[in-house]
């Protein structure tokens, strides 16, 4: 490696609002982040399917004629 060209390596701390803390090596001395693999709901099963705007019914809406014509 050339002398000077590369950025400092050093330990840092990622800290998530949940509190979780994880040490690691990084260029940036500390970082900060919404989510992580301890409270992110896929990573711990807790996945729920979210409605936004509804969305979900508007789909089955549309698409609930389709499947009536389909089979009669």
């Amino acid at each position: 490696m050339k002398k000077g060209i590369h950025p400092e390596y050093t330990d840092t701390k990622i800290t998530c609002v949940c509190g979780n803390v994880i040490e690691t090596k990084s260029t940036k001395g500390e970082i900060k982040v919404e989510i992580c693999s301890h409270c992110h709901p896929f990573m711990t099963g807790k996945q729920k399917l979210v409605d936004t705007a509804g969305r979900i019914e508007r789909f089955n809406k549309k698409y609930a004629a389709n499947k009536v014509q389909e089979r009669g």
